[in-house]
């Protein structure tokens, strides 16, 4: 079972897949992260923190998948392990939707055709939602910001979840992350264990 955690910025993504990591241990899923190739990974970082072509890093961000697809997720998956993963092709199509605008015509048919028939789609997408100031405002003063890390971005960034899920509904588990992060990690680790229990 593939499970993950989406969600702009600020929407406490990380704390919830560390509090998992302690919660979930008894029943040792695989936890990994998008991006999350150990070659390509950094690349995509790098583009990201340089800001200069959306295409060329939209491109590496299908790359880094692909690759933690082959390396990392179908050999769990195949072992019937239960796979978590703090972003995945849902974050591609929320924020590179936005990137893309102005350098591709249709930036949601590209990534569609581009994930055609060979990415997995998860079990269950845990969506993180809250108000784009209030994630900024959590993410804090941490010096010069990604080009992500913008109020107007994020909230088109959030509409584009939001698109997905309603495409998707029956995918996606809307959590309100401005809530406590323990009570958050309550309601998505009892929702995991339900779905454990139901296989």
């Amino acid at each position: 079972m593939l499970i993950t955690l989406e969600g702009i910025d600020g929407s406490g993504k990380s704390t919830l897949y560390r509090g998992l990591e302690e919660r979930l241990a008894d029943v040792n899923p695989l936890f990994t992260r998008e991006p999350g190739s150990p070659y390509l990974g950094e690349a995509v970082r790098r583009a990201i923190a340089e800001n200069n072509d959306p295409l060329a890093e939209a491109a590496l961000f299908v790359a880094d998948h692909a690759v933690h697809l082959a390396t990392v997720v179908r050999p769990a998956l195949e072992e019937g392990r239960l796979v978590i993963s703090d972003r995945y092709s849902d974050s591609r199509f929320a924020y590179q939707q936005v990137s893309l605008k102005g350098y591709h015509e249709n930036p949601k048919q590209w990534l569609t055709a581009v994930h055609s028939r060979w990415s997995i789609v998860p079990d269950i997408t845990f969506l993180l939602l809250i108000s784009p100031k209030n994630a900024l405002a959590r993410l804090g003063d941490r010096g010069e910001k990604e080009h992500f890390e913008q109020e107007e971005f994020l909230e088109e960034v959030q509409k584009n979840y939001l698109d997905r899920m309603s495409e998707n509904p029956n995918r996606f588990i809307l959590v309100d992350a401005e809530l406590p992060a323990e009570t958050i990690l309550d309601f998505v680790e009892k929702s995991i264990r339900e779905r454990i229990n139901k296989q």
